[in-house]
Parts: C-alpha cells; structure tokens; sequence
C-alpha cells in the first residue's frame, strides 16, 4: 500500500539524514574551532590582567581539552537541549532563541511573498509567452536576481524610506507622477488579459484612467495624511475578491460557489461594523480567533450554499473570500492608526535600521505599524532576490507540462481553460518548485547574513558572524543545528510532497 512504502521512505530517510547531520557536525565543529584564536584579545590586555583572562576563557570553553572531546561534551550538552555558554559566559540558548525569533519575523514574510508573487508572476508569464509582459517580466527578473543585496539594500533606504519619509511632510502626487503610473498600470492589465487586441486594448484605457483617476483624488484630499479605505471601499474590494476567487477556484459558469463567496464577503464586512468596539485595541490572540472564526463560518456558508454537486468549490470560495475580506479590514484599521504612528516616530514611519523603535509603547495597530516600518525594507530586498527564481522555475516548468500529450487530450474532452491549467498543467507543474521552495525555507531559516548586516537586524546571521569574529564554536554550532536541521527537515517534507502533488509518484 502506498501508506506503507510512505512510512518505510521516511523511516529511511530520517535514518540517512541523521548519519548526514552527525557527519555533518563533526566537520562544523572542528572548523568552527580553528577559524579564529579566542585567546588573541586575551593576549593584548596588560600584564595584570593578561593571565586572568586567559585563563578564565579556558576554562570557560575548556581549551585545554583535545578537540574531539570537546566536540563529544558539546554533543552530549546538544542532546539534553544544552547548547553550553559563549565566551562571554552567555547562555547560547537565550541568544539562539532571540537569535531565530527575529529571523522567523524577518524572513517568513519574505519568503511568502517571494513564493506567491513568484509563482504567480510565473503562471502569467507563461501563459503570455513571448509577449511583451512575458519579456519586461524576464528582464525584470534577471536584473534582480543579478543585483547584490548590499545595493538594492542601499536603493530602498534612499528612494523607498529617506525620499518617501520626506514626501509625507506634503504628500502631493506631482501629475507627470501620475500619468506614468496611470500608463505603467494599464500595459500591465491590458498584458494580463488573454483575449483579442480591441479587448486589450479597451482594459488599458480603463485602467489607465481609473488608475489617474484615483491617484488625483488622492493627491487632492490628502489622503495620505490619515490614510483608510471606509466601509464601501471594503464592501466593494470583497465583492470583486469573491468574484476573483470564485473564478479561479470554480468558474463563474455555475452561481452557487459565486453566491457562497458573496455572501461570505457581506458578513465579514458586517461583522466588521459589528465588532468596531472590539477591534479598537484587541489582543493578538483575539485577531487570531477572529480569523479561525471567519473561517469556520466561510465553511459553513460553502457547506450550505454550495449544495450537494458544488460544495467543495463553494467551501473553497467562500473561506478565501472570508479571510480575504478579513484581510482587507485588517488593513483599514492598521492604516487609520496611521497618522498617530506617524506623529509618535516624527513623521518617518519607514525605518532603515533595526527591529523596533527603541522604548516604543502603542497600542495594537500602532505596534504593527511600527513593526511593518522596519520590516518593509529588509522583506523587500529579500522579496526582490527571490522573485526571480520561483518566476523563471514556474513559467519554465509550464511551458514544458503545457506541451505534453496530456495537457492537449484534457483539451480535446472539452475541459475549459481554467480547469486544463488548474487540474493539469499548475498541479504538475508545482513538482520542481516544491523543490525550490523547500530548500528556500530550510535555508532562509538560518537567516539573512548580508540583509541583517545591511538592515542593522541582530538574528542568525549576526549570531554566526559574531561566533567567527570571536572563535567561538558555540553560537555556530547552535547556528548549525538551525540551519542543517531545517535543510534536512524540508527537502525531506518535499520529498513527502511529490506523492501528494502528483499522484502517479511512488516511493518505495
């Protein structure tokens, strides 16, 4: 059975790689303690000190021992979850697990983003090959992915928060501004559509100038100085979200599943006026409730309204709209706490350096502003890096399931388009990113060495630089478990993965 032959790769797999990680460790272990004398600032103390020193840190990391007991003491400490001290006598478990923690918040949104946007990007391209969107995308692509991060970090700090900082004293959007992102906007809808050169055309012009449109009336009520998006905005971004959803995940051929996700989109947008009073200044853990709530309720509207023959693309309409909706009323209170946030930080709401503003104290949305401030840069210079590979994998592995003899024969059966490349062509076409992604989220785990230097973050990256300037094999070694662990863990789970993704893998 294929449960079975799953459990007896595991087994196997879990086998192989621990052998891997011990090997692993040994060779760490012993680089680790030779990259660097521990003693050398030591020796450069006066005489009176000199001798102390030394032998305080000696002792400490029990330099007089032979290197491979040191190495099996760290691995007995490991195994018990002791990770020992660092030369200073710092506990290496405190520093790891603020270490990680920051790393967790800087690089999970990164590489969401980056595996979204990239795959997304990626489908588009593809099915637009040869276009002029599919080549602005590939050279856009190329051009990011050849850029050193220490330069596209210094860009963002200049043109996305000094000169954007700058702008919000009078934001004003000057109409040059304007026309170009009116026209930027209508080639990249007019290059989405699929369809006849008129039609393109037609979605150029109207979203060229709705895009001006918009933009002029916000330059014209200040908008940007107490920003917010008010219940008609909200109902109406969730109507066009559950239109959006519904067309991916269903077609709009059938009403149900459509039904199901507008009726999902109005009660979120009631339940956001309902509960005004208590999003004023909830708790993380009650959004989070709020959320599996939504969810729960989007379920159960599919369930209901989706019927006997629609419920499963109902259920899946339905609770992306709901958390969607929810996303978007997120967003609009974040953003009326905006103009506070603003005034609290002296009107530079986009940091350049650091996690947090030192001493800061705000209430629920003010501290999220304040934490999106400082992620902003560093998660778009990540973002940035990244988009290139998931965007070239997915339109390249695309193109080849696109060809194959069984993408044509779902065609000639008289399967729509959405159902040939939602079915077939995405469904096999996600093998080799599955790959990608795995050995992207095990390695982002050990943080982003450069960025951090870069952002002024103080997460893994800082922690294995700070063990090599001092030749401290204890703060790498505590790197190493996290970044060889979580290689390990993931490329094993997308192993896993291919039997699900495609079901004509066997593993034995």
């Amino acid at each position: 059975p294929w449960s079975s032959h799953m459990l007896v790769f595991i087994v196997r797999r879990l086998f192989v790689s621990v052998w891997v990680f011990l090997v692993a460790s040994v060779v760490i272990f012993f680089l680790a303690v030779n990259v660097r004398d521990p003693l050398a600032e030591a020796r450069g103390l006066p005489d009176n000190a000199r001798e102390n020193r030394i032998a305080e840190i000696t002792e400490r990391m029990h330099l007089g021992d032979p290197v491979i007991v040191r190495y099996f003491r760290w691995l007995g400490d490991a195994l018990t979850g002791d990770l020992g001290v660092n030369r200073q006598g710092q506990s290496v478990n405190g520093l790891l697990e603020t270490a990680f923690s920051a790393t967790l918040q800087l690089v999970t949104g990164a590489t969401v983003l980056a595996i979204v946007v990239g795959i997304t990007v990626g489908v588009v391209s593809a099915l637009r090959q040869y276009t002029a969107l599919d080549q602005s995308v590939t050279f856009v692509a190329f051009v990011c992915f050849s850029l050193p991060v220490f330069w596209i970090g210094t860009l963002l700090k200049q043109f996305l928060a000094i000169d954007f900082n700058d702008w919000l004293a009078d934001p004003r959007i000057s109409p040059a501004f304007t026309v170009g992102i009116a026209l930027l906007t209508g080639l990249v809808a007019g290059g989405l559509v699929v369809a006849e050169r008129r039609v393109r055309l037609a979605v150029f012009g109207v979203t060229a100038v709705g895009t001006g449109a918009l933009l002029a009336v916000l330059s014209a009520t200040e908008w940007f100085l107490e920003p917010g998006l008010g219940p008609i905005v909200i109902a109406l971004t969730a109507a066009a979200g559950a239109i959006g959803f519904t067309t991916l995940t269903a077609g709009l051929e059938w009403q149900r599943p459509l039904w199901a996700a507008l009726i999902a989109a109005g009660l979120g947008v009631a339940a956001s006026l309902a509960l005004a009073p208590v999003l004023e200044d909830p708790l993380p853990v009650t959004v989070l409730l709020l959320a599996l709530l939504t969810a729960a309720v989007s379920f159960g509207v599919g369930l209901l309204v989706g019927g006997p023959v629609h419920r499963r693309p109902a259920v899946t309409a339905s609770v992306l709209t709901g958390l969607f909706t929810g996303a978007v009323v997120f967003t609009d209170r974040m953003l009326q706490s905006f103009d506070d946030y603003s005034d609290s930080v002296n009107g530079r709401p986009i940091s350049t350096v650091g996690a947090e503003t030192p001493n800061y104290e705000g209430d629920f949305w003010e501290s999220g502003l304040d934490s999106f401030g400082h992620l902003a840069l560093p998660t778009l210079a990540l973002v940035l890096l990244s988009l290139a590979a998931y965007t070239r994998y997915t339109r390249a592995s695309m193109l080849e399931v696109m060809n194959q003899d069984f993408v044509r024969t779902a065609r000639a059966k008289g399967l729509s388009e959405r159902a040939v490349l939602t079915r077939h062509v995405l469904r096999n076409g996600l093998i080799p990113i599955t790959t990608l992604a795995a050995y992207d989220i095990g390695t982002v785990m050990s943080g982003a060495v450069v960025t951090e230097e870069v952002f002024g973050w103080a997460a893994m990256g800082r922690l294995l630089l700070t063990g090599i300037e001092q030749g401290d094999p204890m703060p790498i070694m505590a790197f190493f478990l996290v970044a060889g662990g979580a290689v390990v863990l993931f490329n094993m789970l997308a192993d896993i993965a291919y039997a699900f993704i495609d079901p004509r893998i066997r593993l034995s």
